[in-house]
Order: structure tokens, then sequence, then C-alpha cells
């Protein structure tokens, strides 16, 4: 089928401070910024791109669905593949990034370890 999707493009990642969450994917993942204006950082991760928006804003992309708010919970974790998942944790260590779990051995055979961005969005690093 030549209309299926072939992986994800874009996510949008709605922040309560874009400053601060802008500052958080430059130092901790080091990504470069592709697009920026008053209300969004757009960064490149591999093929994808990671869109910090304003929660401000978030109500024109989605209605009439309802924008969650932070602290009422995660709904999703990003995990993203590493080489050396204890190592990752030294280095993202080394950045200021407090780990939420591990690293750890999963019953399921992956070595795991998670991580929160300022806008409470769950980071998974997975070997």
């Amino acid at each position: 089928m030549e209309s299926w999707p072939k992986g994800i493009h874009a996510i949008t990642l709605f922040v309560e401070d874009l400053g601060t969450a802008r500052q958080f994917y430059l130092d901790v993942f080091n990504l470069p910024v592709v697009f920026e204006d008053e209300n969004s950082t757009v960064f490149r991760l591999g093929g994808m791109l990671i869109n910090l928006l304003k929660i401000s804003e978030a109500d024109l992309l989605i209605s009439p669905a309802t924008v969650a708010t932070l602290g009422t919970g995660s709904r999703l974790v990003f995990t993203i593949q590493v080489d050396d998942v204890d190592a990752m944790c030294s280095e993202l260590a080394s950045r200021g990034v407090k780990l939420l779990n591990g690293p750890m051995d999963r019953p399921w055979g992956v070595r795991t370890a998670s991580f929160c961005d300022p806008g409470g969005h769950i980071w998974e690093i997975a070997k």
C-alpha cells in the first residue's frame, strides 16, 4: 500500500515553559534546531522531528480534544535504543538529568532506564 505510514515523522510535545524545555533538549540530547518561533522549537532526532509547542497553542492543534495538564499522569513513553544503557546513564547524569528508574534488567531481556523532561514527558533508554 503506497499511502501506508513509513514511520513517525514528527512528535509534538506540549510544554508549559518553552525556554526551559528548549534548553533541556539542547543540553541533554544536543539536537540540531530546524525551526524556531515564539511558540515552538523543532529539533531533528535521526529521521524524526521533535516539536516543543507552548501548551497555550496546543488547543489550536488538537481541538476538540482536551489538552492534559502537567502532573495529571503519564500517557506515553518514548524509547531510544542505545548501545550501552549504563554509559548513557552516566552521560545523562553529567548533563544534570535525574533518572526516574534504572538502569535495570527487565524480565523481557532488555536493560532500561527512564528519565523525565521538564514538560513531564518520559524518555526510556534501552539496549
